[in-house]
């Protein structure tokens, strides 16, 4: 199995069980916007010539595309394209940094919260990465 097949199968398992057992109900994509003092949103995104992307949020960088491979791709596919989660290709254009923040966070609306599962730094650069997204 190659490098690729295995990470795809790693974020599949991954995802899968960070679904499992969420029970939250219920649209929480505005609770706790806003509450992260001394986030500074993105400071500043770079591609790479992999394609790649990385985004410096409150001094650490964050490779955002692997955090979306890992985490995010099962749901709402490889090109953002929407599977059983909705479409991210233009999600920047309807959502602010801290509304996608918070998602993330929160979750909600058939969406597992992701709080307990990434660090608060990775959720912002995730976040600030997918703002840029318009």
């Amino acid at each position: 199995m190659n490098r690729a097949a295995r990470i795809a199968v790693c974020a599949l398992f991954a995802l899968a069980l960070g679904a499992c057992g969420n029970g939250t109900g219920g649209n929480t994509a505005n609770q706790g916007a806003g509450n992260n003092p001394g986030s500074t949103g993105n400071a500043g995104g770079t591609t790479g010539n992999n394609g790649t992307s990385s985004n410096v949020t409150e001094g650490v960088t964050v490779d955002a595309q692997a955090l979306y491979t890992k985490n995010c791709v099962t749901c709402h596919g490889n090109q953002m394209e929407g599977k059983v989660g909705p479409n991210l290709q233009k999600v920047g254009s309807k959502l602010s940094m801290d509304q996608i923040a918070a998602k993330i966070q929160n979750g909600g609306g058939g969406m597992p919260a992701f709080k307990g599962q990434l660090k608060d730094t990775e959720i912002n650069g995730l976040a600030a990465w997918l703002e840029t997204k318009k």
